[in-house]
């Protein structure tokens, strides 16, 4: 089975592991650049159930997010990245603003997010707890982002702004 699936294909596919037992682990986010603070996360997140399944923000919504000049890697590529880690069993890209629609089609048994983020923002988490899932909040590493990564390469080549 490929790891990267489309939107119409998740929610079959997700029926199939729960028939099958099998504790579904949801995360999202664009994962633009990644990195080790990524990769943690991810594996962190896979450790919590049996298949992890991630949300990708499409380019489109990349940039309502985080701004015009985001993405700086496209989602196609951002997928297959992203699918090549052991870690992941599948890789949807969305193209709404949230995953909102994504969360309710895969029906998480765990919601994992950062700990930036209070548990009572977190998009899809009074579904996923409705529905007798559970929210993760993962710790980030500190000192690594995207944003930062960006940030230092613009300085590396451009000189301090």
């Amino acid at each position: 089975m490929d790891k990267i699936v489309t939107f119409s294909a998740i929610k079959s596919i997700c029926r199939q592991y729960k028939e099958e037992k099998k504790t579904i682990v949801f995360t999202n986010g664009c994962f633009d650049i990644l990195h080790a603070g990524h990769v943690k996360y991810l594996t962190h997140a896979a450790g919590l159930g049996d298949i992890l399944i991630l949300g990708l923000n499409s380019d489109r919504s990349v940039k309502c997010i985080k701004g015009e000049k985001r993405p700086v890697i496209g989602q196609d590529h951002r997928a297959l990245v992203l699918a090549a880690l052991e870690c992941i069993d599948h890789v949807v890209v969305f193209d709404e603003p949230d995953p909102k629609l994504l969360i309710e089609a895969v029906c998480p048994d765990v919601l994992v997010k950062g700990a930036d983020w209070p548990e009572d923002q977190i998009i899809g988490g009074d579904f996923v707890k409705q529905n007798k899932g559970r929210i993760e909040r993962v710790l980030l590493e500190p000192d690594i982002s995207t944003t930062k990564i960006i940030q230092r390469i613009g300085e590396l080549y451009y000189g301090k702004h």
